[in-house]
């Protein structure tokens, strides 16, 4: 990824749009064949040289057009012909964007084969689903992971869908008009670099589209950010359903020798606030003066490599996190039994007011139950019993047949195989 923002790959590519450019303008006639085939031959440049330009010229474009031609010889007039330093500068930036979202592409497709693999492992493996960050009912550690395959699935989705709108560039001059550029020029431009022409522009490709991209690397980022929250919680101590992988060797503090701690998901968190604050940046470029101005270009500068270099580590660093996650069914089985069988109330509830109790009192008699569970020693089943009202209605055989995992479970297969995970 970080390849794609080098000085080394956006040259290339200028030279390459400014080669590209030249050679179209020869085929309709505009400048001669063999001055392109001479641009084509001998164009190169030199990153050193072109820096010394600039620090003369305060001109990044204007400095690589003179580096180039000290090779290119003559022929080098046309170079540029009728073109504005943004038809450079935007053509590279959607091949850069297209290219940086085709690894993304490929880093989710990647993390979602792995969190399928993973959900499918724990498809049946019972823990305690918490509402409000306390116990509310069963689910499997499967099911939560199946949560996260589908929620990736839609970050594949949103990055799809975005692609063609920022695969567009334009080469149609100083304010857009095509006034020195032919438009065959542009259309054949950047089919030739596998983008779309715009359909019009300013002196720029207006700012929405990046802007668009920027948000969807922040959802991306944010839902890296929400897994990662989820793991951590899940990994603490009085918890400890989870936990990331601890090397051979490996140290979790400077003073104290026996901590494990979830450093992974607290750097993707911390992380993830980065890209956020980057969209917001993208947000504030939409907005520029007329045909344009160069407010957007130093932000694009720091964000675009930016945030898509740390949205490629973060994709890798939650695979590999998920990959090697430690899961512990004996914990996960020893906390749903921390509130001894409370989890069934709804189930009991619903029982009564099929049986023709009116809900209200339905609802404070299950709760009567419950409230003395969190206070005493008895079971749920044992203080339901007790109630006059529920044991009228509900056999204690039936309720203990009532409380069973099975019941939160009955739709596993089919939520499974609608996600795919058969």
């Amino acid at each position: 990824m970080a390849a794609i923002w080098t000085d080394q790959r956006k040259y290339e590519i200028w030279l390459e749009i400014e080669t590209l450019a030249c050679e179209a303008q020869a085929e309709i006639g505009v400048i001669p064949k063999e001055d392109a085939e001479t641009i084509r031959a001998k164009g190169r440049f030199e990153i050193g040289e072109i820096m010394e330009i600039e620090k003369r010229t305060n001109h990044d474009v204007i400095a690589f057009l003179e580096n180039v031609a000290s090779y290119v010889g003559p022929a080098c007039r046309w170079m540029h012909h009728g073109m504005t330093s943004s038809d450079v500068l935007d053509t590279t930036l959607a091949v850069q964007m297209a290219q940086a979202s085709d690894i993304l592409l490929k880093d989710l497709a990647e993390l979602r084969e792995v969190i399928g693999r993973r959900a499918r492992e724990f498809k049946t493996t019972p823990m305690i689903g918490r509402s409000h960050a306390i116990h509310a009912e069963p689910i499997t550690f499967g099911l939560k992971l199946a949560l996260m395959y589908d929620e990736f699935g839609r970050a594949l989705q949103r990055l799809q869908e975005v692609q063609p709108r920022i695969r567009v560039g334009k080469l149609s001059g100083a304010v857009g008009t095509h006034a020195h550029l032919d438009p065959r020029v542009e259309e054949s431009v950047c089919k030739r670099l596998g983008l779309e022409a715009a359909a019009l522009s300013t002196q720029i490709i207006q700012r929405d589209r990046h802007a668009e991209f920027h948000t969807t690397l922040a959802i991306i980022a944010s839902s890296i950010d929400r897994w990662a929250t989820e793991f951590r919680h899940l990994q603490r101590t009085e918890v400890l359903e989870v936990e990331e992988y601890f090397s051979a060797g490996q140290k979790g503090s400077s003073a104290m020798p026996h901590k494990r701690n979830p450093i992974t998901g607290e750097k993707l968190s911390g992380l993830a606030r980065l890209v956020r604050g980057n969209a917001m940046a993208a947000l504030e470029n939409v907005a520029l003066w007329h045909e344009r101005d160069i407010s957007h270009s130093s932000v694009e500068r720091v964000i675009m490599p930016d945030s898509t270099i740390l949205v490629n580590y973060m994709l890798v660093l939650l695979r590999k996190l998920v990959d090697r996650l430690l899961v512990y069914p004996e914990n996960m089985e020893r906390n749903l039994r921390i509130t001894k069988g409370l989890y069934f109330s709804q189930t009991i509830l619903l029982k009564l007011t099929e049986r023709g109790m009116e809900r209200k009192n339905a609802y404070e008699a299950v709760q009567r139950a419950a409230m003395k569970t969190w206070r005493d020693e008895a079971t749920l089943q044992e203080n339901l019993e007790a109630e006059a009202e529920i044991s009228a209605l509900i056999s204690r055989e039936e309720i203990d047949k009532l409380c069973s995992l099975d019941i939160h479970f009955s739709h596993l297969d089919e939520t499974f195989k609608k996600l795919g995970l058969e």
